[in-house]
C-alpha cells in the first residue's frame, strides 16, 4: 500500500459559507480550531445553509486578529474570534451586541451569542431574509451526532460531526465519471472535508476504515457521510446545479443516500486543558453547570499539519 498522508486541511467558520485552506490547524473537543463556530440564523434562530440559500458560498472569511467577513457588493465586516456573553435583564438595541440565545443545528437546540446589530444588519442585507450571525460560546453544550457517543463528545455547528474525511482517490474517481459523461470536474470545495487524504490506491477506500492515526491523533470513523444538495452549489457562482450530486446517485445511492467521504471523531490525543473563559456576571446555576460539564470544549488538543502520515489501525468488519 502506498503511503498515507493528510494531503489538505480546511475549516469553514461560518456554517455553509466558503472554507479556508491551511498548512496546519489545532484541534479542540468540538473539531479544528475556529470550525463552524459561527452560524447564520433566521428570526427563529433556526439554521441557514446553502440547501436554501445556495448564495452563502460567496461567502469568504479570513482569519486574523478577528473573522473578517467578504461577500459581493457588501462592505466588509469584522467580528470577534473569542467572544463572551452579556447577560441582561433588557434586551435593546444597545444591548443586542453579544447577547445570549438560543439556536436550533438540525433539531439540537443550544446556546449561542448573538454578534449585534452591525453584523444582523450585514447578514440581513445579503442574505435578503430577516437573519443573524451567531457563535458558539466555550460553554455551550451541543453532543455529536444528537448524543450517539455520549454528552461528553462535542461538536460545533457542523451538521453532525466535528470532521469530514474524503480521498483524493475519491473525488478523482468521481470526475473520471463527471468527463465521460462531458461534464466538467469538480473540485474538493464542493464536498467541504476537513481531512483530505493522499496515497489511496482505490476510490473509496475510506470507508473501510474504523479507526485511524493521523499524526498523533487517533479518531474513529462510525459514519459514512450522506451528502445533501450542497455539492452541486458552484462555490464561484453560488448558483445550484444538478452535478456531482446526479453522477454521485448512479454508484453511490444505497440505503436511502448518496454516500461520499467518512464523519469522524477525534478519541485519543495528547490532551492539555486551558482554563475555561470566565464566566460572565449573572449566569444562571444552570448555565454554570452547562460549563463545569462542558469544560472539555476548552481543552487545546495536538496539531494537525499537512503531510503528516496517516495509519490505518483498524477497519470496519463486513
Amino acid at each position: 500500500m502506498a503511503a498515507l498522508t493528510l494531503s489538505e486541511l480546511h475549516v469553514y467558520p461560518i456554517k455553509s459559507a466558503a472554507g479556508i485552506a491551511l498548512r496546519e490547524g489545532q484541534m479542540t473537543a468540538r473539531g479544528l480550531q475556529y470550525d463552524r463556530r459561527w452560524m447564520v440564523v433566521n428570526a427563529s434562530g433556526k439554521f441557514m445553509t446553502q440547501r436554501q440559500f445556495p448564495k452563502m458560498a460567496l461567502i469568504s472569511v479570513a482569519i486574523g486578529d478577528q473573522l473578517t467577513i467578504n461577500a459581493p457588493d457588501m462592505p466588509e465586516l469584522s467580528v470577534p474570534l473569542e467572544i463572551s456573553p452579556k447577560i441582561s435583564p433588557e434586551i435593546s438595541p444597545e444591548s443586542e451586541s453579544h447577547r445570549q440565545v438560543t439556536v436550533e443545528v438540525w433539531g439540537d437546540r443550544c446556546e449561542a451569542i448573538a454578534l449585534g446589530t452591525e453584523s444582523k444588519q450585514w447578514f440581513t442585507r445579503f442574505m435578503g431574509i430577516d437573519c443573524q450571525l451567531v457563535y458558539m460560546p466555550n460553554h455551550s453544550h451541543r453532543p455529536t451526532d444528537h448524543g450517539r457517543f455520549g454528552d461528553d463528545q462535542l461538536v460545533s455547528f457542523a451538521d453532525a460531526y466535528p470532521y469530514l474525511l474524503i480521498s483524493e482517490a475519491s473525488l478523482a474517481g468521481l470526475n473520471q465519471r463527471l468527463l465521460e459523461k462531458g461534464e466538467a470536474a469538480v473540485t474538493m470545495a464542493r464536498f467541504r472535508p476537513n481531512l483530505v487524504v493522499k496515497g489511496c490506491r482505490e476510490a473509496h477506500e475510506e470507508d473501510t476504515w474504523q479507526q485511524i492515526r493521523i499524526g498523533a491523533g487517533v479518531f474513529e470513523l462510525p459514519k459514512l457521510c450522506d451528502r445533501c444538495s450542497i455539492p452541486g452549489v458552484n462555490p464561484h457562482t453560488g448558483i445550484q446545479g444538478q452535478e456531482p450530486t446526479k453522477t454521485l446517485a448512479t454508484y453511490r445511492y444505497q440505503n436511502r443516500g448518496i454516500w461520499f467521504g467518512q464523519n469522524c471523531i477525534q478519541i485519543e490525543a495528547d490532551q492539555r486543558a486551558d482554563q475555561p473563559a470566565d464566566q460572565p456576571a449573572g449566569q444562571t446555576a444552570a448555565q454554570t453547570a452547562a460549563q463545569t460539564a462542558a469544560q472539555t470544549a476548552n481543552q487545546t488538543l495536538m496539531r494537525l499539519q499537512v503531510g503528516d502520515a496517516i495509519e490505518i489501525l483498524r477497519y470496519k468488519t463486513p
